[in-house]
């Protein structure tokens, strides 16, 4: 049996033949702790659309988890991610009311000033996370919550503490970090609301003053709207960064697809959407069953933990032609990068927005560039790099 909670040596480094031995041999994978691992693609298709059976909410698995009353529980179990309606509703229609296409479009321009202004500054030795494909949410997010320039330095390293908590295995010093992060950036969010409170930006293009604003059902309470902000830059941070990073990665050691994609660069929406497909920023998701269910044969009572493996639904040879290649052009792909349904991602334009001028840009100035060394995040849940070392012919 493959345990999520403990699993091979090699699988942060390579988990790819393991999702595909769990597509073929145990599609639905009992855990020893009582909940199921699950890689088929209609599967986790289903259940991100069966909002009456499948919840997100989690209270139940992460009381114990981070500890009822703590920082990471309390982040974790009001953010958007692991609600149901009505705070779900409630929070992802203020959102999305911000992030209109009007208002991407009028986002684009200051996102191809910010690529640029780092494509200039890179040094002939780069490091393609840190001086590019990190810095580029930060500052689209830093942006949307109209954060002065000079109070984003910990925004990154908050959210990676954050995030890090949902690994499925924790040691104390990674739970530690968490709770200080999600402390430490409450105690800023709160000198900041009061600082938009007291002088309101354009809600046209300030999330935050949005947010604080509510709408015709109401507004979010102060708890609700700290945590949501916090969502913000997490959903959008580590994911994004991982997009641009994978691609950059994924186009070097395939250089016929990038030979492709330099040719025609009409197919640069698509090459986005197969790194997503390919090397999805976001490798699992969760739901908690809201009555007994059967999937695959298996019968799952009520209340058992769901891990919805996205990294392997995306290489399920029943959707996807040759799942295991990357192909720049390939038509349809349907991948679940997003998740799906109603919780699907609310950000998922502004994503596929900067990971297509990010490359795109990067591409016309570097087309040469060479990644000399590499090191992966040690995620499970997350998969991207940490570093890529380039090399930057001038």
């Amino acid at each position: 049996m493959f345990d999520l909670s403990n699993p091979p040596a090699d699988f942060v480094d390579n988990p790819f033949p393991y999702y595909d031995a769990l597509l073929r041999e145990a599609p639905v994978c009992p855990q020893p702790d009582g909940s199921y691992l699950l890689s088929r693609h209609a599967d986790l298709s289903a259940i991100y659309r069966d909002v009456s059976r499948f919840k997100s909410d989690k209270k139940a698995t992460f009381a114990p988890k981070f500890g009822e009353g703590t920082p990471l529980f309390e982040h974790h179990t009001t953010s958007l991610v692991f609600n149901d309606p009505p705070l779900h509703t409630r929070v992802r229609r203020i959102m999305t009311s911000a992030l209109t296409p009007r208002a991407l479009k009028r986002m684009e321009p200051g996102l191809i000033e910010t690529v640029d202004a780092l494509l200039d500054a890179m040094p002939e030795e780069a490091d393609l996370i840190e001086d590019f494909a990190a810095a580029i949410p930060i500052q689209v997010i830093g942006n949307l919550l109209d954060i002065p320039q000079d109070e984003r330095a910990p925004l990154r390293d908050w959210s990676l503490a954050i995030l890090g908590a949902l690994e499925p295995t924790l040691d104390a010093g990674q739970l530690a970090r968490g709770h200080q992060a999600v402390t430490e950036f409450k105690a800023y969010l709160q000198d900041l609301i009061a600082r938009r409170r007291a002088r309101p930006g354009d809600p046209e293009t300030d999330v935050l003053t949005r947010l604080i604003r509510g709408d015709e059902t109401g507004q979010l309470s102060e708890i609700e709207l700290m945590q949501n902000c916090i969502f913000i830059l997490n959903a959008g941070h580590e994911t994004t960064t991982n997009l641009i990073g994978s691609g950059l990665a994924l186009l070097h050691d395939h250089p016929d697809e990038c030979a492709k994609l330099l040719c025609d660069k009409a197919l640069i929406d698509k090459t986005v959407e197969e790194i997503l497909r390919f090397r999805s920023p976001n490798q699992f998701g969760n739901r908690e069953t809201c009555v007994d269910v059967v999937i695959g044969g298996h019968a799952i009572p009520k209340g058992s933990n769901l891990h919805l493996c996205i990294g392997a639904a995306n290489r399920d040879e029943s959707v996807f032609a040759n799942p295991t290649a990357f192909e720049i052009d390939r038509h349809p792909n349907k991948h679940l990068a997003f998740a799906g349904g109603p919780h699907v991602c609310v950000g998922l334009t502004l994503a596929r927005m900067e990971g297509r001028i990010a490359l795109e840009r990067f591409l016309g100035r570097y087309p040469d560039y060479e990644i000399m060394g590499r090191k992966l995040g040690r995620r499970i849940r997350f998969r991207g790099y940490a570093s890529l070392t380039a090399r930057i012919p001038r």
